[in-house]
């Protein structure tokens, strides 16, 4: 057996388009075609049961241990919805090899095995008379790559490859000492210059130099595995606008799976959920004190949320999710990187947004139409604040603070006024250095403008809530756009896979006597 695979790149086109109508595939050599790459449709996987026929259902039995076969299946369901995920939201996901560190002890381990499994090859085949019981065991391994990049309809090219790499008269030849190693690799070779995309045609040609077995053996694995890359990244490409018709029910199908065999897989989904209840619940009796007075005088029910007000003010909460604070929803544990990301980022632009407001109260707007001056101080806030964490925020802010100063000084004297004086210029850093304050005013009502911006931005009705741009945000609003995207992007995906259990723990929550099946008093995502 070969040793694991060497680093592999990332996805390349095929090798040659799929001929179109009318036209005619050049021969390659004589015997046989070239074999095109796939088309998506062609190696899709037939469309899932939709979950929304019959709907989440709840699982029957109560929690209970689970043997190592099922915990392995288990992790190959969560790899598999995991995987389709990964699909869908992220355009420029490409599967790669492991890559370790240099120098690493993983790095270290594996040259040594490798080494200790290339040199007893190179002694196997050297020995007088030869050893090929491991060459051939690599031989077999090598058929089966190569049988792997060819489609189900390439059934010549396929007959081709069982004739030639016939693994029984490749022992009988081996016992009987008339084994042509070079002639079988020569072949190995051909074989793979006509499979390979054009960007490895370089490497191949490069192996026919080679005359060491051994290093033969090693190094056309190693282009092996790079093909086997190239052709993984080129199929899911393919099968990307299949997948996009089917993604929603495909993962929600997966995930009722996994809860029919962890029953208890909702309950910090649960508790989030049952909290942004209790928020929005309470926005309402705030904002309603006299119609709620009124409701209690004649023995009325007080108003209650909205089941989308309530899953939206749960997806707003996880902007402010500090890390390792709770545990994380269930259901959103696929996009927490992404989402964390988008909480990191908001946050860097309420600073900035803060920063720029309280040198425009200080310097005057007539010195944020100088050119170029609202860009600079951007970047330099931007560049320092860049992957520092929230303890960190205060002396990144006194840095900046400094910097903001040398930019309003380099463009008051560009534009001839005077320059600050010492206690305004005191005044404007203590200002800036007192952003890192969450109970500061100014950045208080940043957060505040850029939160209700951004859900305004994923509620199913808000598509068009762009164009009312808040007010103190317009520096940043290309910025702010960007991210809102994103985070769109990442909530609509996750409300349409999932509406349906959000949707039962809502009622259970906010309706505890209703009927279970019940919809009254109920509105959908």
């Amino acid at each position: 057996m070969a040793p694991p695979p060497l680093l592999g790149p990332p996805l390349l086109p095929p090798r040659r388009p799929l001929p179109g109508p009318g036209s005619t595939m050049p021969k390659p050599s004589p015997g046989d075609e070239r074999p095109p790459r796939p088309a998506g449709a062609e190696a899709a996987a037939g469309r899932p049961r939709d979950c929304d026929e019959e709907g989440p259902r709840a699982p029957a039995s109560p929690p209970r241990d689970l043997s190592v076969s099922e915990l392995q299946e288990i992790s190959d369901e969560i790899y598999k919805l995991t995987l389709a995920h990964e699909i869908m939201l992220n355009g420029d996901f490409k599967p790669q090899m492991v890559n370790f560190s240099p120098f690493s002890l993983e790095d270290r381990v594996k040259e040594t095995l490798h080494k200790a499994f290339w040199d007893s090859l190179k002694e196997q085949i050297s020995a007088s008379p030869p050893d090929y019981t491991q060459a051939i065991q690599l031989l077999q391994e090598i058929k089966e790559a190569l049988l792997s990049l060819l489609l189900p309809r390439h059934n010549r090219l396929q007959s081709r490859i069982e004739e030639a790499l016939d693994m029984e008269l490749i022992r009988q030849e081996a016992e009987h000492g008339v084994l042509d190693i070079r002639g079988l690799t020569t072949y190995i070779l051909d074989m793979m210059a006509m499979l390979c995309a054009p960007i490895r045609d370089e490497k191949v040609q490069g192996l026919q130099s080679l005359t060491d077995p051994a290093q033969l053996f090693r190094e056309i694995f190693r282009v092996l595995d790079l093909m086997k890359i190239d052709m993984l990244n080129f199929s899911i490409q393919s099968l990307c606008p299949h997948l996009r018709d089917h993604s929603i029910q495909y993962e929600r199908k997966k995930f009722q799976e996994l809860l029919d065999k962890l029953p208890n897989s909702l309950d910090h989904t649960t508790e989030w959920l049952r909290e942004a209840a209790a928020e929005v619940s309470a926005s309402l009796s705030e904002s309603q004190p006299h119609s709620a007075a009124l409701q209690g005088a004649v023995g009325a029910s007080p108003a209650l949320p909205s089941l989308t007000a309530v899953l939206n003010q749960g997806y707003m909460n996880l902007l402010c999710w500090e890390p390792g604070q709770k545990e994380y929803p269930e259901t959103l544990l696929m996009d927490q990187a992404r989402l964390q990301e988008v909480r990191v980022q908001v946050n860097q632009l309420a600073t900035t947004a803060a920063v720029l407001l309280v040198t425009s109260s200080t310097c005057g707007s007539a010195l944020f139409g100088s050119p170029g001056f609202v860009a600079r101080l951007k970047l330099v806030t931007k560049v320092l604040l860049e992957g520092l964490s929230c303890t960190r925020c205060e002396e990144a802010l006194q840095d900046i603070g400094d910097q903001v100063l040398q930019e309003v000084s380099r463009a008051l004297s560009h534009v001839g006024y005077p320059a600050l004086t010492s206690d305004k210029r005191a005044s404007l850093k203590g200002q800036i250095k007192s952003i890192a304050d969450k109970s500061n005013t100014v950045r208080h009502v940043i957060e505040q403008r850029i939160h209700l911006f951004l859900s305004r931005f994923i509620s199913p009705d808000g598509w068009n809530s762009q164009k009312e741009f808040p007010k103190g945000l317009d520096a940043i609003q290309e910025e702010l756009q960007e991210v809102g995207r994103r985070f769109r992007s990442v909530i609509h995906h996750n409300r349409q896979v999932f509406g349906p259990f959000y949707l039962g723990i809502l009622k259970k929550v906010l309706f505890p006597e209703a009927e279970p099946e019940s919809d009254a008093g109920t509105d959908s995502f």
